[in-house]
């Protein structure tokens, strides 16, 4: 090759990897969303001083009672970082939980409590909003499924106001097992299988209490679906979310907000928004996403529109309706905040 061709090229391919990165960078202050859920992406909330306070894979989030923000990351010198609603720093704790996953929130009434599923240690604990465990919960040996611990990877948790609680097996056996307060299986379903009352990637798990009976809405992500249960686990619904492999789903008034990790057979560049769907199970918004449409009531394949995320992992929905959004394997970055406007 000429040297002047060679230079050319090489400019040229350049100035394509410049665009690709600047593509890649979110928009500070923009708006996202449609239909009237629309945000304003905050992406300087919450960032820290790496070396002091820093982040591994960023796996979920919750508000606890105090109204404090609560960061689950499976880097084990603070596997827990609790922040204002500004973006201050609180405090952090943990060293202990290096497949950090799932983190859930019971509001009891008295104190809040955390339920931590733990991917590498194959165990779910119980703790105070400080760290103490109260609670772990091992594999269910008693359950043909489970005779290897290594088949029991838990993904999330869902607490019932007794302190019953279910898990889901999002990376083991695919199960959802159900619990009362002190740690006794009641009962299991789901499971690895082809019918629609099985599942596949069962990251995540919540109780509906939108309509007069409360159900279960849990994650069916290879499938790209949410499925509801009774709450003794028979299948009632199967909501699909074409496109979308969606992680847990997240319930705040009248709406369901889930993160979407990534669209099926699409690399990290090509990936990954948040959506809102109604009471009625609609989507109504994708931050990040393209627009939902519906034709003859079937939703049509959504995907990524905008750069803003790598692999969103988990939304947080706060008492003002702000989001907050973790990411995983996304070069160590600190959520993100999405204000409604």
């Amino acid at each position: 090759m000429k040297r002047s061709t060679f230079i050319k090229n090489t400019v040229v391919s350049t100035a394509g990897l410049l665009i690709t990165k600047n593509l890649m960078r979110p928009v500070q202050g923009q708006v996202y969303g449609q239909n009237g859920m629309t945000y304003q992406l905050n992406t300087n909330w919450g960032t820290l001083n790496a070396d002091q306070t820093p982040v591994n894979d960023c796996h979920e989030m919750i508000q606890d009672g105090k109204g404090r923000i609560l960061l689950l990351t499976n880097e084990t010198k603070n596997n827990i970082i609790i922040y204002n609603k500004s973006g201050k720093l609180i405090d952090t704790w943990g060293t202990v939980f290096p497949g950090a996953h799932g983190l859930t929130v019971q509001h009891n009434g008295k104190e809040d409590l955390l339920f931590i599923t733990d991917t590498n240690r194959h165990q779910v604990y119980k703790t105070t909003i400080d760290g103490k465990i109260l609670l772990t919960i091992d594999p269910p040996a008693d359950l043909p499924a489970y005779q290897k611990k290594e088949a029991f990877v838990p993904t999330e948790t869902a607490v019932l106001a007794n302190g019953d609680f279910y898990i889901a097996d999002g990376y083991g056996a695919q199960h959802i097992l159900h619990y009362d307060e002190y740690g006794k299986l009641k009962n299991s379903f789901g499971g690895r299988g082809t019918g629609e009352e099985h599942l596949d990637n069962a990251h995540g798990i919540c109780v509906d209490y939108r309509k007069a009976k409360p159900t279960l809405i849990i994650t069916d992500r290879t499938r790209n679906a949410f499925k509801r249960f009774s709450m003794d686990g028979k299948l009632l619904e199967v909501i699909h979310l074409p496109g979308a492999c969606v992680c847990r789903p997240v319930i705040k008034g009248d709406y369901l907000y889930a993160a979407v990790l990534r669209s099926p057979n699409l690399d990290t560049i090509n990936s990954g928004f948040v959506t809102i769907l109604d009471k009625d199970n609609k989507v109504v918004s994708n931050l990040g996403g393209s627009a939902p449409v519906y034709e003859n009531d079937v939703l049509q394949p959504m995907s990524q529109k905008e750069k803003i995320f790598v692999h969103p992992h988990d939304v947080c929905v706060d008492d003002e309706g702000s989001i907050y959004v973790a990411q995983w394997a996304s070069g160590k970055v600190y959520p993100y905040k999405f204000t409604k406007v």
